[in-house]
């Protein structure tokens, strides 16, 4: 790898070309629920193409385009293909500037550590490349011989991405030390730091604590976390712990992080096992940002909260209900790529 070579991991509020959706069908988990989850992807859909151009990828187009009805297609493109799940966020391709330039990352995705099926998904952005769909001035980069998904980095754009050890650091995907484990990702990434996460969990999470569902950049020096404050709730020590260690990072200028608590959702369960809610989970989009809702008032304290940390942005609602039922939420089930016009 030419380590001359100058590289940037774009942060989420970088001006993006396109989001990809995966979409469900009858062939996945939410065989069981599909005009449930159908229902809240459509809702993603189309606010989503308020802001800019959509990718879906899916098994059907006509059935999916039947889902949409009378939705606008002209900002979406869809790209047939057989699917295992919908997790677009670790399955989709990973977006770095190389000396500008726009690269694709195709890492292996190994279904959270070989926990379900992912023979399907594992090949979707190098088919993507196949059908043409990043366009000539993007590069396909392989990336394969490491395990990462979106939903476990995140970047403030400047050299510093935020992570958890626990997914990381997982037996069933990389297995190695921590300290080669941080030397890839720099080299990967042209880091100047990793901030690493000791604690920190929700119940019900299959991805080992992904930091998406925990702690978020929202601009160079701002998180937005999770801050549990019933003392009775079997959250509150380990995200204490979290909010402690997000308290001692420091920025290169040796100043500490902006930090944003947003609550803690009311606690959600099916068949008795509690869900992996968070308001955590958003999606910043060009001029906007979606954040998942939980049928509670705490979802009105969380968009104000959010407003604090994008104050010039649109916070949207969209109610992710659907979407923890198969324990993620919204930000897991969309990949941005950057480089568009607004």
């Amino acid at each position: 790898m030419n380590t001359n070579t100058s590289k940037i991991l774009p942060p989420e509020w970088a001006e993006q070309q396109f989001v990809q959706l995966t979409w469900p069908h009858e062939g996945t988990d939410w065989a069981y629920m599909l005009d449930e989850v159908n229902a809240c992807f459509v809702n993603i859909a189309r606010e989503i193409i308020k802001h800019e151009n959509l990718l879906i990828v899916c098994n059907d187009t006509d059935e999916v385009e039947q889902w949409l009805g009378d939705t606008d297609l002209s900002r979406i493109t869809f790209a047939e293909m057989p699917t295992n799940d919908t997790w677009a966020r670790d399955h989709g391709g990973i977006s770095v500037l190389e000396d500008g330039k726009p690269m694709v990352y195709d890492f292996t995705f190994n279904g959270w550590g070989m926990k379900f099926a992912a023979n399907y998904d594992n090949q979707i952005t190098r088919n993507l490349f196949k059908a043409g769909i990043f366009g000539a001035e993007t590069e396909y980069k392989n990336c394969l011989d490491f395990v990462l998904e979106g939903g476990s980095i995140e970047s403030n754009g400047e050299g510093i991405v935020l992570t958890t050890a626990e997914c990381l650091l997982s037996e069933n995907r990389n297995n190695k030390p921590k300290e080669e484990i941080e030397n890839h990702l720099k080299e990967l990434f042209g880091l100047k730091q990793v901030l690493w996460l000791n604690s920190g969990y929700l119940a019900g999470d299959d991805t080992d604590s992904h930091v998406d569902t925990l702690a978020r950049f929202c601009s160079v020096d701002t998180i937005a976390y999770v801050k549990c404050e019933d003392e009775t709730d079997e959250h509150f020590e380990a995200l204490k712990a979290m909010e402690l260690e997000l308290q001692s990072f420091k920025t290169p200028k040796g100043k500490p992080y902006n930090l944003i608590p947003l609550p803690m959702t009311d606690v959600v369960y099916e068949q008795d096992k509690r869900l992996p809610a968070t308001y955590a989970n958003f999606l910043i989009v060009n001029g906007a940002v979606l954040m998942p809702t939980y049928h509670s008032p705490k979802d009105e304290i969380a968009r104000q909260q959010m407003q604090k940390a994008f104050p010039n942005r649109e916070i949207v609602g969209i109610d992710c209900m659907a979407l923890i039922k198969q324990h993620g939420s919204l930000h897991c089930v969309t990949m941005q790529y950057p480089g568009g016009k607004e």
